[in-house]
């Protein structure tokens, strides 16, 4: 199997279902084991802290992208492998999918979503073939799977544009996806 570098999007919070809290520290672990590198926002906050600490604590390669104005919010995670400081969210975006193989979406607010809104169109546009996983952890993305199908049978997307993501309930199904993709 090929180490890769996987994209994790995820909040900046830890959210109201603990289960949220055990699959970002399953993940994060699961990524190191396999020898992936993570790469994700660089904060040492909610989900995102938590992936990323799992990740070290394994030994995982770490690659955190963080704008200047979010380093005291998102309490920057400056022990990392490499650290990025960009000056924007749009070039934190770019950086993170540039220095990626695969993009996993874990749940998260609305900046999860803006990200995995972006991969998705762009893979929809085929500009880029990279997996994009949304991770279903306790069935937090249901709702958005449901707009998405929701979109398709009103006629603003095609139906070929569920065909560009794939939907993991929990860390070891996403960890098993990402080890038959990079196979």
């Amino acid at each position: 199997m090929q180490n890769i570098s996987v994209c994790v999007y995820c909040g900046s919070r830890t959210g109201a279902d603990p289960e949220y809290a055990a699959q970002a520290e399953a993940l994060g672990k699961g990524l190191a084991d396999a020898g992936h590198r993570l790469v994700y926002g660089a904060g040492d906050v909610g989900l995102m802290g938590i992936v990323a600490r799992a990740a070290q604590a394994q030994g995982g390669e770490t690659f955190g992208v963080i704008p200047t104005h979010l380093m005291r919010a998102e309490v920057g995670k400056t022990d990392l492998t490499t650290l990025i400081i960009t000056e924007n969210m749009h070039e934190r975006k770019k950086v993170m999918f540039m220095n990626s193989d695969a993009v996993v979406v874990m749940p998260g607010g609305a900046g999860s979503m803006d990200e995995f809104f972006e991969v998705l169109t762009w893979a929809q546009l085929d500009l880029h073939a990279k997996p994009i996983i949304l991770m279903n952890t306790a069935g937090y993305w249901d709702p958005l799977i449901a707009l998405i199908d929701h979109m398709i049978a009103q006629g603003f997307a095609d139906a070929s544009l569920t065909s560009s993501f794939q939907v993991c309930s929990d860390a070891r199904d996403t960890l098993r996806k990402i080890a038959r993709q990079s196979a």
